[in-house]
């Protein structure tokens, strides 16, 4: 008996992590039997809320997936339309991917909508459930999500946390974020620089995805400007689109000298890429301020690639300290001392070993599993 699974969020023609990773799920539950469709997006946000060059993707859609788009995230009468639409299809289960205060009343109303067939289960994976970038109005607009959900899964136990703040008693289960394993094989790491055009005689530290002031790339850099750094054959390659004001970051270079050590490739970084970049890379770096979890430890993971994350949310959950990588306190110094030390000990080997087994806690069957446990839909 095969189930009946709608996956409402960011899907293509959108890109990014989000939808990077509701298509991945689908396929999860597609090879398990399951009927599948994504109802993504005709507009996710508005262009003057979207800071950066483009919300859509260069390629074209994947062909082994269906997905209707569909949604209008700020026209009521689009949510009624959607709503009613899938409260027919009658659906077992629909999965909502939440991760912003303003998608709130967008899924909350058709979720409201659905659940009146009186046979639909509604699932939230949260991303985040409070934001790392607060707005006035955020806990009215969750609030109002979060009432018609019927169970919650979320990837760190952090956000497991916060979901006490807005409802104690639904169904909640915690599994971490699977493996981002869908941006193709491992290349060599010759082949990887070559295509990036960088020097294989420098090893390289890898900062990857949207620049955002929380992820904390002001810290990496003054932790790059650090002597000991300096006298290494290393570079920090930077990878990704700026999100936020990016003065701020190259005056940082500037006033730093770090003009001939830091590599900026600050265009959106295309799946197609990802594999290059992560092969190329000998640690992958994520100073963040703030967190709940993230997709580039995920990434990272299946390349089997060294990781320094920063002690907060769900980060040091995911990054076994001395084992895959390091956690350190969010500040310049612990950085550049993790940085120093695996450079100088030589810990690339250790620690991308030690991935290449940790790696195996990460499985999209197990994220899968834990959807319908909450969702209290029996497996097949």
């Amino acid at each position: 008996m095969n189930r009946k699974i709608v996956i409402i969020g960011s899907a293509h023609p959108f890109r990014g992590g989000l939808a990077a990773y509701n298509e991945r799920l689908a396929r999860e539950f597609l090879s398990q039997g399951d009927e599948v469709q994504v109802e993504t997006f005709s507009l996710q946000y508005p262009s003057f809320l979207f800071p950066g060059k483009t919300q859509y993707a260069s390629w074209p859609a994947p062909d082994d997936l269906k997905i209707n788009v569909t949604i209008n995230s700020i026209n009521l009468f689009n949510w009624l339309k959607v709503g009613r639409r899938l409260r027919k299809q009658k659906p077992d289960l629909v999965i909502i991917k939440f991760w912003l205060p303003f998608m709130g009343p967008c899924f909350g109303t058709i979720a409201r909508i659905i659940k009146r067939n009186r046979h639909t289960r509604v699932i939230s994976i949260l991303d985040n459930i409070i934001p790392h970038e607060h707005r006035p109005g955020d806990r009215i607009l969750t609030k109002y999500f979060v009432k018609p959900v019927d169970g919650f899964v979320a990837m760190s136990k952090s956000v497991m946390a916060d979901i006490d703040h807005f409802d104690t008693k639904k169904p909640r289960k915690l599994c971490p974020h699977p493996l981002f394993d869908n941006f193709g094989k491992p290349v060599s790491r010759e082949d990887a620089l070559q295509s990036l055009s960088l020097d294989p005689a420098t090893r390289y530290f890898l900062f990857f995805g949207f620049i955002r002031d929380y992820k904390g790339l002001d810290l990496l850099l003054q932790a790059f400007a650090d002597s000991r750094l300096a006298a290494m054959p290393v570079k920090l390659i930077v990878a990704g689109e700026f999100y936020s004001d990016p003065k701020p970051y190259h005056n940082l270079i500037e006033n730093l000298n770090l003009k001939e050590r830091v590599i900026l490739r600050t265009n959106f970084i295309p799946d197609s890429e990802v594999a290059r970049y992560f092969c190329a890379a000998d640690i992958i770096v994520q100073p963040y301020k703030s967190a709940t979890q993230s997709g580039v430890t995920q990434i990272a993971y299946h390349f089997e690639k060294p990781m320094l994350v920063t002690n907060t949310g769900g980060l040091p959950e995911i990054v076994p300290h001395g084992k895959v990588g390091y956690v350190v306190e969010p500040e310049p110094k612990a950085i550049s001392d993790a940085l120093t030390d695996f450079i100088q000990n030589q810990r690339y080997d250790e620690y991308s070993g030690n991935a290449r087994i940790e790696k195996n806690n990460y499985s999209w069957d197990r994220m899968v599993k834990t959807i319908l446990e909450t969702s209290d839909i029996p497996s097949y």
